[in-house]
C-alpha cells in the first residue's frame, strides 16, 4: 500500500516570493549551526569521495538560510534535472486543457495503421513505462542510445531518433528511464504550441520562467527545433532552487496556481521502482522515508531535493561521477537530517 503523500506547504506570509530576489534568514535556533557548516565545508573541500560541488543551497520556509559557490554568477547544466522542467511546461498545457496525459501520445511516426507503439500514452512517457527500446548508458558509447541521440548521429532531431525505436515490452508493464522518452514528449508540447524553438522559447520564458523569476533559465534546442528537454536547460544555482519552491508550493507563486491542482502530487506518486530502490514518479524521482522527499536529478550529481516536511528545497550543483553517486547520496541525506530538528 503506497503511503500517503507529505502535505506540501504554503509560502509564509511574512516571507516574500523571490521572484525579483531571495529573502535571506539565519538557520532556525532549533538547529546544530556547526553541523550544518561541517557539511557545507566537507562539500566544498571537494573530497575525492564525493567530487566537485559547484553551488550548495538550503531554502527553508521560501528563504535561503544557507547558500556557497564557487562562482555565484556561473550558470549551471541541468542534465536530467530538465525533465522535471519538462514536466512542468506539460502541466500547463493541461491546465489550459491543451493536452492530457491520458490519451495515447499524437507522434507522427506511429500513425502508421497497425503500429503499437500508437497505445503509447502520454502518461507512460513521463512515467518512463513507454515501453520503447533504449539504452540509457552514459559511459558505452557502443551501447548508449543516449550518447548517440545527444552527441551523435540523432543529435539534429532528437526526438525523431527516439521515436524511431521500436517496442521492447507492451506499454505501461516495464519501467525503462530513457531521455529518448523526455524528447519525445518536448516535442509532442512543441507542436502544440507552434512556432518552432522560438515559439517554446516564448512559452517557456512567459508561462515558466518570468512567472517565477528564473531570468538566467537557458533551453537549449536541436536542429529540428526541439528543445532537448531531456538534458539541456543551463541556469543559475538560486534559479533551479525558484523552480524547486514552484513545486514545494503545489504549482503557486504568488497567489497565481501555474501548474494544475493535483499536478505536483503526480509527478510525486510512485508510478515504478528503480534497481536501486529508489521509486520514480512522473519526470521526478521519489525518495523513501518520512520526509516526503522527491527531486529532480541529473547526470554527475546535479539534483533539486524537495522537502515537504521540512518546508525545505536543497539545490546540489558539481561534478560527481556515478561510481561515487552513493556517497552523494549519503551527503544529501545527512544535510537534509541536519533540518529534522526545525520540523513544524
Amino acid at each position: 500500500m503506497t503511503a500517503p503523500l507529505v502535505s506540501l506547504p504554503t509560502q509564509p506570509e511574512a516571507v516574500p516570493w523571490p521572484t525579483k530576489k531571495w529573502s535571506r534568514a539565519p538557520l532556525d535556533a532549533r538547529l546544530d549551526g556547526a553541523a550544518v557548516d561541517r557539511l557545507f565545508d566537507y562539500a566544498f573541500g571537494q573530497p575525492e569521495a564525493l567530487g566537485q560541488t559547484n553551488a550548495l543551497i538550503v531554502v527553508q520556509r521560501g528563504a535561503i538560510v544557507a547558500e556557497r559557490s564557487v562562482d555565484a554568477s556561473m550558470q549551471h547544466m541541468s542534465w536530467s534535472m530538465a525533465k522535471s522542467v519538462l514536466h512542468a511546461g506539460v502541466g500547463i498545457l493541461v491546465r489550459e486543457g491543451r493536452i492530457t496525459v491520458e490519451r495515447p501520445a499524437d507522434v507522427e511516426a506511429w500513425c502508421t495503421a497497425g503500429d503499437p507503439r500508437a497505445a503509447i500514452t502520454l502518461d507512460q512517457l513521463l512515467t518512463m513505462r513507454s515501453g520503447l527500446l533504449f539504452c540509457e548508458d552514459y559511459i558505452d558509447e557502443q551501447i548508449s542510445d543516449a550518447i548517440e541521440m545527444l552527441f551523435g548521429g540523432g543529435k539534429p532531431d532528437v526526438a525523431g531518433f527516439a521515436a524511431a525505436k521500436p517496442l521492447e515490452h507492451t506499454p505501461g508493464t516495464h519501467f525503462s528511464y530513457s531521455s529518448g522518452t523526455s524528447n519525445i514528449v518536448s516535442q509532442l508540447i512543441g507542436r502544440i504550441i507552434g512556432g518552432g524553438s522560438d515559439g517554446m522559447l516564448r512559452f517557456l520564458a512567459s508561462e515558466l520562467f518570468e512567472r517565477i523569476g528564473m531570468s538566467t533559465a537557458s533551453p537549449r534546442f536541436d536542429e529540428a527545433g526541439t528543445w532537448i528537454g531531456s538534458s539541456f536547460l543551463d541556469a543559475s544555482a538560486e534559479d533551479f532552487a525558484r523552480f524547486g519552491l514552484l513545486y514545494l508550493r503545489d504549482g503557486v507563486w504568488n497567489g497565481d496556481r501555474l501548474l494544475p491542482a493535483g499536478w505536483v502530487d503526480y509527478a510525486r506518486t510512485s508510478a515504478s521502482v528503480a534497481e536501486d530502490g529508489l521509486e520514480y514518479g512522473a519526470h521526478w524521482w521519489i525518495e523513501p522515508g518520512d520526509l516526503g522527499v522527491f527531486r529532480a536529478s541529473g547526470y554527475n550529481g546535479q539534483r533539486i531535493a524537495v522537502v515537504p516536511a521540512l518546508d525545505l528545497v536543497i539545490v546540489r550543483l558539481g561534478v560527481t561521477p556515478i561510481e561515487k553517486a552513493p556517497e552523494l547520496q549519503r551527503f544529501s541525506t545527512e544535510l537534509i537530517d541536519a533540518f529534522r530538528p526545525a520540523r513544524a
